[in-house]
Order: C-alpha cells, then structure tokens, then sequence
C-alpha cells in the first residue's frame, strides 16, 4: 500500500508566503507525475501546478511567478512554494501523485488536503 502525508499549510496575511509539502511511502517502485490542486469553497477542485518525473513543471496561470513546484524522486516528495500569496488563493490544497507500485500496478493517489487561509 502506498500513503501520503501533506504538510505545511495555515493562516498567512496577503503578499506572506507557505510550503506545501506531500510524501509518498510504502511499496512505490516509481513516481510519476505529481502535482498539487486546490478547492475553495463552493468552487470544483482545479489544478495549481505539476510536475513530471523528469522535473518539467506545469502552472496554471493564475499561480505562474508566484508558486514554485519541485519534486525529489529520491524521497518520493512534492513541494509547493508558495508566495505573493493572495486572499483568493484560499482553500484546502490537496496533493497528488501517480506512482507505480512493486507490484507494478499504477496509483493515482491524494493527499488528506492541507488548508490555507489568507487574510487581506
């Protein structure tokens, strides 16, 4: 089986700064893309940013000069940085990761979700 943990959000004024952080353990072989997504409240869940096993990122527009994804495939771990940050760019941040297990199945995996809140 395979879990993951996410870390690292809060309350934070406008133009403050946060990191995300979400692990992946137990039988992973390989990870595959990762990437963070977000919901607000009332809103559908929507991508924020991405990242390939080969570390090409992808950011929504509404994040680009602002957030920064990385991703260590040693430690099976996504990151979000995020800065600049806006009262819009409240709601729960959910991470999410494929992995391709020892068993060599494939797992589209979320995290339990992290709230951030940003006040004005």
């Amino acid at each position: 089986q395979v879990q993951l943990v996410e870390s690292g959000g809060g309350l934070v004024q406008a133009g403050g700064s946060l990191r995300l952080s979400c692990g992946a353990s137990g039988s992973i072989f390989k990870t595959n893309a990762m990437g963070w997504y977000r919901q607000a409240p009332g809103k559908q869940r929507e991508l924020v940013a991405s990242i390939t096993s080969g570390g090409t990122p992808n950011y929504a527009d509404f994040v680009k000069g602002r957030f920064t994804i990385s991703g260590d495939n040693a430690k099976n771990t996504v990151y979000l940085e995020m800065n600049s940050l806006k009262p819009e760019d409240t709601a729960v941040y959910y991470c999410n990761v494929v992995v391709l297990t020892i068993a060599f199945t494939v797992e589209n995996l979320w995290g339990q979700g992290t709230q951030v809140t940003v006040s004005s």
